[in-house]
């Protein structure tokens, strides 16, 4: 892969994200953002396209989901930052399977992106879904392959054993 054509792909993604966190920025993390992320970026909309293709795109030229444990493709591609308002950026590949259980301190805020059957994630669908601060799961893909995009507020995850 050429270098200089992977950077390009990640800088289209850095800006993609930034239009999003910008506006999310400073709002509470609830079910009420997600509808509204849901409306305004959702599945039937030009930036969930462009944003899914760029996802796509970066697992396919090996800088999205770079690691693999248990089953598990991923990958923080984006350490919190003053230009992402905030938010790291995670992306995870997953197969009909459970991730790690852990907590959201301040929320979570993800994105949903059906690869393969009608895979549901959590139980939804392709989109978006938001966990409120103090949360807990283990992320569970079922039904398919998803990819699923993290937007974690300063970063914070904390994995329970």
């Amino acid at each position: 892969m050429n270098a200089d054509l992977s950077l390009a792909s990640q800088h289209l993604f850095e800006s993609q994200i930034v239009d999003i966190t910008k506006q999310v920025s400073g709002k509470k993390l609830s079910a009420e953002l997600g509808v509204w992320l849901n409306e305004n970026f959702g599945v039937h909309t030009p930036a969930y396209q462009a944003l899914k293709a760029s996802c796509i795109k970066g697992v396919s030229e090996g800088w999205l989901c770079n690691r693999e444990a248990g089953g598990l493709r991923y990958g923080r591609i984006f350490k919190p930052s003053e230009s992402l308002h905030g938010f790291s950026v995670d992306v995870v590949d997953m197969k009909d399977i459970a991730g790690p259980h852990h907590a959201h301190p301040l929320g979570e805020i993800d994105l949903i992106m059906s690869l393969e059957g009608e895979a549901l994630f959590d139980g939804h669908g392709a989109g978006w879904m938001v966990y409120p601060e103090h949360s807990a799961h283990s992320p569970t893909v079922t039904n398919g392959r998803a990819l699923v995009l993290y937007l974690l507020p300063e970063g914070k995850i904390e994995f329970t054993k």
